[in-house]
Parts: C-alpha cells; structure tokens; sequence
C-alpha cells in the first residue's frame, strides 16, 4: 500500500484529485468506481473545477458507484443517487446512462444483488474510490464481512448510523439498511484510491494499513491489493506517525 501524506483535508482533496485525473486523462473510455460521504466531496469539487476551466472530457467515461440506501428512491435528497448527481455527474456533464448505481427501491433484494454483482463483471474498474469508516468498513461492508462476498444487503452498525447522522436532521432518520458493492468487487479494480481525514479514522487508518489482515476490519484486506493508494491527513495519520 503506497501512503500519500497530506497536511489537512485540502491538500488531501488536491492530491486525490491528481490521482483521479491522470487515470480519466489517460484513458478517456475508463469506468470509475465512485464514493459517497464527505469526505470525497473537495476532490468532486476539484474535478469540477478542472473540467471548467481546461476541458477535460467525460463524454466516455462510465461510472459504478459503491452503495445506495435501501427503501430511499433516485429522487429522495438523500438518496445516494441524488447526491453523485448534485455533487459531480451535472457539474462535469456526465449522463444517466454513464452511471450505475443500486437501486434502492428494489423489491427482490437477491435479484438487484445479482443484477449489479453481473454489472460490475462485465465492467472492470479502471480505478475505485473509497473512504474509510470509523470501524474500519469500506463501502458499507461492515467488520465481519466476508472478504468474498459479493453485493449484498447490509443492517448498517451504531457507529456507521452515528458517522452518517451529520447528513440528515436526526440520526432516526439514517436507513438502517443499504446495499453495497462486496469486497470481492472492490479487489478486482485495477487500481484503488482509498481517502481519510480526521481525527476520528486515525485508528482505523492505523489498523488498515499496519495492522493485521482481517475480516474485522474490513478496509486491512487493501494490503493484499497490488496498486492501491492511500492519502491521508495529519489528523488521521497520527498513529502511523
């Protein structure tokens, strides 16, 4: 695992969005594989602003994201779906049919697992992006996990409810359930960028990166990958230090 370390969140979002834009500037058909949650939103900004002021085209790019509330529709502000379109896809022009993303309002769960675990096969990730959880999940795999699994249809942990609060008006309002990409999709991208800011992940980003590999913190299963990058602030590598 290759660290990259960053002062504070700016930097980090700088050098991530570095990272992202010399894949999508050398493969101009790439399928990215996309996050959600704060802490991606200053490289999504950057993107933005880099496709204004230079160009850079998206006209061919392809994008999977990692998860979606279950039982929250396209439509609903909070809604996954609603977020990539707000934060990145309308700012850079990519349209509906060059995203993917789990349909959260799927009535046969087995059914949607099998539709995007079929999806993510017939479409390799030229580079996928992660943030990390407190606990040490990535995506919504939460500790325990199978490192096989596939897409599947988690009940999201205390801590993760607790982590995504901030975005609604209360906590009683988190989904307690999404579906989310499986580990084993995550590992077959090509590459992998992984990002963390804040006190609060430094133990996590300790136990990930240094840390013995297991199903108990998901996110340590990364050591095994050949090409993935971690970038991480001052606050959040304090272990590591």
């Amino acid at each position: 695992m290759k660290i990259i370390f960053a002062k504070d969140y700016e930097e980090l979002s700088k050098k991530a969005a570095e990272e992202m834009l010399a894949v999508i500037r050398s493969t101009p058909d790439a399928v990215l594989g996309l996050a959600t949650g704060t802490t991606p939103l200053g490289l999504y900004a950057r993107l933005i602003e880099d496709h204004k002021a230079n160009g850079t085209n998206y006209d061919r790019i392809r994008t999977v994201n990692l998860d979606e509330y279950k039982g929250l529709p396209a439509s609903h502000e909070q809604s996954y779906a609603y977020f990539m379109r707000h934060n990145l896809f309308e700012g850079l022009g990519i349209a509906p049919e060059q995203t993917n993303i789990e349909n959260g309002m799927a009535k046969d769960e087995a059914e949607e697992c099998a539709r995007y675990d079929a999806l993510l096969d017939a479409m390799p990730r030229d580079i996928q992006l992660l943030g990390l959880g407190s606990n040490g999940h990535i995506a919504f795999n939460e500790p325990k996990t199978p490192f096989g699994s596939g897409t599947h249809v988690v009940s999201l942990a205390e801590s993760t409810i607790k982590d995504n609060a901030r975005l609604f008006a209360s906590q009683d309002e988190v989904p307690r359930k999404a579906f989310t990409m499986g580990i084993r999709h995550i590992m077959q991208a090509k590459r992998i960028l992984i990002l963390a800011s804040g006190a609060n992940k430094a133990e996590a980003v300790f136990k990930m990166a240094k840390g013995p590999v297991t199903e108990d913190v998901p996110a340590s299963v990364l050591q095994l990958h050949p090409d993935c990058t971690l970038i991480v602030d001052e606050a959040a590598a304090a272990r590591l230090a």
